[in-house]
Order: C-alpha cells, then sequence, then structure tokens
C-alpha cells in the first residue's frame, strides 16, 4: 500500500508492515504517472538567493543605520572610500581617462557587483557548512568597520552601521536557510502507463514560508535603503540651502569681455563651460552635503591670530569676481578635463593677511569637510592673483558636486594643489611639514599649468569636404596667458592662428586657422607659446607627476 506524504514522498508499507520512504522519483519507475510541479532548487542556488537577500537586507538597515547618525559612513561608502584611497595610481589614472565623470558610478556598480559575487558565495558556503557561512558574513561586516576606521574624518560611531550590517546579515542568512529547506527532487518516468493511476505532486521548491520571509526581507531592505538615504537628505538639505542663498552683488565685477573674446566657429568650446558640462574630478564616492548654517572655516597653524569664520562672516568681506579656467593634471593632451567660469566670492590673500602668516611658512594645508587635504603654495595665494573662496559659479551658487557652499580656487594651478572643493580648514605650514593627500601618493608638490592646447574641430577621424576648412580650438596657460597658436598639416610648415582677444592672463583663448584642404588623410597638430615666449613641448609625457605635454595630433579624411 502507498500513501502520499508531504512534499510529495510516498509511505510504502511492505511485507511485513515494515514502512520505508520513497520519493515520488523513486515510485515513478513502478510505471505510476506522476504529474511534475516545479523544479526543485539545487542547494547552491538556494544558498545564493539566500546569501544575495541576506546581503540586501544588511545594506539596507546599515544605510537606515547611517541616516539616523547623519554621517555618510554605509558600508558600501566606507568600503568605496578606503577602496579609491588604496587603488593605485595607473588604474585611478586609467578610470578618468575611460570613464570621465562617470568614474564614480562605475566604482559604486563594481562594488555592488562584488558584493553580490561575495554574498552568493557566502551562501553556498552556509548550505554546506553553516556555522562557516555565517562566520563569513560576520568578517565581511567587520571589514567594513575596518575601512570606516581607516577613513581621515573617522569617529567611533562611523563603525556601528557596518556592525549592524554584520549582526543584521548573520541573522538574515540564518533565517533564510530555515525558511527554505531543501526538497528532493522529482523526475518524470520516461514511459508513463496510462493504467496506473496519476499522482498528485505538489510543487517542490521553496515553501510558502520561504517564499514569503524572502519577499519580506527584500522590501525591508529597498525601503530600509531608500529611507537611509532620504533621512541623510533630510538632516542635511542642502537644496533648501542653495534656494535660501540670495547672492550677493560683487564689490568688484568681472572684468568686461573686450570685443572679439568669443569666436564664432562652429564646434569650439564656447567660452564659459556651462555648470552641467564643467568637469568633475574627485575622491568622493558621497557627494558631502553641508549647507550654509553648517560651514565653518577655520584659519590656523603658522600664523598670529586664528580665525573662524561662519558663512555669514564670510558674506560681510568684499565679495569679488573672477573669469578663471580650472585645470585637471589629469587631463590628456587634447582632453576635456578643463572649463572656464564666472566665480563669485571672497580673494584668499586678505583673509591671511588678517591672520597674520608667520615667517617660514610656504604652504597652505586646505582641508574638505571629507578629509581630502590639498597643499598650495602661499606665494601664489599673495602674490596678486585672483586667488579666492568661491560661493557660486555662472551667477547660481554652487552645486554640491562642485564645492557647495565654500570652494577654493587658485588660478595657474591645476586642481590637486588648490581647488579644494567642500572646504573648511586652512592651516599655514611647510612643506617640509606636511605631505597633503595627492603627494603622498607620489605626484609634484608644486604644480603650475603648463602651456597646452587643443582642436576642437574638425574631430579626430571626421571625414571633410574639399576645399574652406576652420580648423579651431582652445589654448590655455594660466596666470602667464597665451600669445601665440599655430596649426601644421602633415608635418609642413607652421601656420599661425587666429587668436580670440585676450580677456585676463587666468582664461583660455579661442584660435581658429582656416585651412584649404585637398583630398586625402591628413593629420593636424597645434601648439601654442605663452605670454613669457615659453613653447609647448613636443615630447610625450603621461599627466603624472606634474601634467601632461606633448603635441594633440587629429588624423582627417577629405574627399572631393
Amino acid at each position: 500500500m502507498s500513501l502520499v506524504g508531504e512534499s510529495g514522498t510516498l509511505w510504502e508499507a511492505g511485507n511485513g508492515g515494515t514502512a520505508r520512504l520513497r520519493t515520488i522519483a523513486d515510485h515513478a519507475g513502478t510505471g505510476a504517472r506522476v504529474r511534475r510541479g516545479r523544479r526543485a532548487i539545487s542547494g547552491t542556488g538556494r544558498g545564493a538567493v539566500a546569501g544575495l537577500i541576506a546581503a540586501a537586507l544588511a545594506l539596507g538597515v546599515a544605510e537606515a543605520v547611517a541616516g539616523v547618525l547623519g554621517r555618510a559612513v554605509s558600508p558600501v561608502i566606507v568600503v568605496g572610500g578606503a577602496a579609491i584611497d588604496r587603488t593605485p595610481r595607473f588604474l585611478k589614472e586609467f578610470a578618468i581617462e575611460q570613464f570621465g565623470e562617470n568614474d564614480k558610478k562605475v566604482l559604486l556598480a563594481g562594488i555592488f557587483v562584488v558584493i553580490a559575487v561575495i554574498a552568493a558565495g557566502v551562501g553556498v558556503l552556509a548550505v554546506r557548512n553553516r556555522r562557516a557561512g555565517l562566520i563569513g558574513v560576520s568578517l565581511l561586516g567587520l571589514v567594513a568597520a575596518a575601512a570606516a576606521a581607516s577613513r581621515p574624518t573617522f569617529i567611533p560611531l562611523d563603525i556601528v552601521p557596518s556592525l549592524v550590517a554584520a549582526w543584521v546579515g548573520v541573522l538574515g542568512l540564518g533565517l533564510m536557510l530555515d525558511a527554505s529547506p531543501p526538497h528532493p527532487a522529482v523526475t518524470a518516468p520516461t514511459q508513463p502507463d496510462p493504467a496506473k493511476p496519476a499522482i498528485a505532486v505538489p510543487p517542490v521548491g521553496p515553501r510558502r514560508r520561504g517564499v514569503l520571509i524572502a519577499t519580506l526581507a527584500t522590501i525591508t531592505a529597498g525601503l530600509t535603503g531608500f529611507g537611509g538615504r532620504t533621512l541623510q537628505n533630510l538632516r542635511t538639505d542642502v537644496e533648501v540651502s542653495r534656494r535660501n542663498l540670495k547672492l550677493p552683488a560683487p564689490a568688484q565685477p568681472a572684468i568686461a569681455l573686450p570685443a572679439g573674446a568669443e569666436l564664432d566657429v562652429e564646434g569650439i568650446s564656447s567660452l564659459y563651460t556651462s555648470t552641467r558640462d564643467f568637469y568633475r574630478v574627485d575622491t568622493a564616492l558621497s557627494v558631502p552635503r553641508l549647507t550654509t548654517d553648517d560651514w565653518r572655516l577655520r584659519v590656523h597653524g603658522m600664523v598670529e591670530r586664528e580665525l573662524d569664520l561662519s558663512f555669514a562672516d564670510l558674506l560681510k568681506r568684499p565679495i569679488v569676481e573672477h573669469d578663471i579656467t580650472l585645470t585637471c593634471v589629469s587631463n590628456e593632451v587634447g582632453g576635456k578635463l578643463l572649463g572656464t567660469a564666472r566665480w563669485l566670492g571672497v580673494e584668499l590673500a586678505p583673509i591671511l593677511a588678517e591672520a597674520g602668516v608667520k615667517s617660514g611658512s610656504n604652504q597652505l594645508v586646505s582641508t574638505s569637510i571629507d578629509g581630502m587635504t590639498i597643499g598650495t603654495p602661499v606665494v601664489a595665494v599673495t602674490d596678486g592673483r585672483p586667488a579666492m573662496l568661491a560661493i557660486a559659479m555662472n551667477g547660481v551658487p554652487l552645486l554640491p558636486e562642485h564645492g557647495f557652499p565654500v570652494r577654493m580656487i587658485v588660478p595657474g594651478l591645476y586642481g590637486y594643489v588648490s581647488a579644494t572643493k567642500w572646504v573648511v580648514d586652512l592651516e599655514l605650514s611647510t612643506f617640509e611639514a606636511f605631505d597633503p593627500y595627492w603627494v603622498r601618493r607620489g605626484w609634484k608638490q608644486e604644480a603650475p599649468i603648463k602651456t597646452s592646447s587643443r582642436i576642437d574641430t574638425p574631430k579626430p577621424l571626421s571625414t571633410l569636404k574639399a576645399g574652406r576648412v576652420l580648423v579651431a580650438g582652445v589654448a590655455w596657460s594660466q596666470h602667464r596667458g597665451i600669445s601665440a597658436v599655430e596649426v601644421r598639416v602633415d608635418g609642413g610648415s607652421w601656420h599661425p592662428a587666429t587668436l580670440s582677444t585676450e580677456i585676463t592672463a587666468d582664461l583660455w583663448r579661442q584660435w581658429v586657422w582656416e585651412w584649404d584642404a585637398p583630398v586625402g588623410s591628413h593629420t593636424l597638430q597645434v601648439r601654442a607659446t605663452d605670454a613669457t615666449g615659453d613653447q609647448q613641448t613636443e615630447k610625450r609625457s603621461a599627466p603624472f607627476p606634474s601634467g601632461s605635454t606633448g603635441w594633440q595630433s587629429v588624423l582627417v579624411t577629405v574627399r572631393s
């Protein structure tokens, strides 16, 4: 006699009344027809799903805890920040070159992929060895806690989200495994006997309780993650702070644009770069959220008197407006990691004069709210150039990703030694006493921008029509200025280009050259000369350690 039991098993009573357990698959061999249910989930698949859901739940709850604390210290952010700090220089340069401003999105996506793979692997391990799997989950949380402790702005509370993630991960994984025990596999007979009665088999796979728990865990992960991020945003509502900021009229407006300051050439870079298109290169995986009410600036170190300024204190000082071109040291020859904006703020030299810089101080160490340190030569701030603490660009308050509420700008120097975003601390020091973030990674202490030029039009590998072609672009040598730009074709003679009217030495200049293009493939090259007579070098060099050099070459095809 055979009885169908739970999960499609059969209890058979044989001779002598001995009962034995047989699966439907075993019984199928007797000829009984079996209606197959859902395919059973393997131990590997079950463990992988359990691990993924447990990881999502842990990260979601940790994000909520970070929101309650009001600090960007979720496991993903602290691990990502630690990864950025420890990424080899060549890999950072590759990421910037290949992904530009999307490098952080790519990093975050990579972190999530790695977490998913590890979580799935730990889940599979837990199916085979529960204790080892749970230990693996807790270790992941401890690694995240260690990453939090390594951050420059660390306080003891910062490890709490990672420790909570470890605890939730262990509980979640254990609950998922308990809720979805394995089921025996079911296979249909190859040749069912129509004469035998069909045996209905309940669906095999996760039980309803397991499906319910998995669904609830997934929903909880999403709600806590979204809620935690929302809570962080509400605690520091930067957009409200930006909207409430009424920009003062500058006591010293920017220089009026002279005639011919901008060339009317299709495809050339505009004189001012739109805020939306302005390049962004920094190490902040999560953009710091700082309001004008929370912002303060401390000026200390080798000074006669320390200063502690609020945002209101800053606005009481004379407001100035300057047009300045910024350049990233990671910009390759012909690259786009530079742009011009009209900046509004307060000049930095009077602040240092008020603090009283002591003799012997030659480095101004600026620190952002996220702990990034940048070292600037004191002389570059005090030699008369428009070094400033900017609060707005192109007529609107700074965007958070560009340093709201206050960033530092010193024309003539690459950004890694001059353009601190979210700046909250200025310390007068010496180059011998302190190495800032990038200098500790091998970049030069002092980095004046090198004379450079770029072809904007025609684009590389473009196809042109024979005849009149306008070759145009921009050239820059901030704080020295551009005096000449030349273009040549196929290694021939150099031809002078027409320059836009100079506004100040701190801006790039547009240029254009009219070419009578013959049929064939041609290579265009450009070089610039600065106002001191220093000509852009032909020798190619990578951005590391103090900026790229070389002439840009553009290959085009001309057809009749």
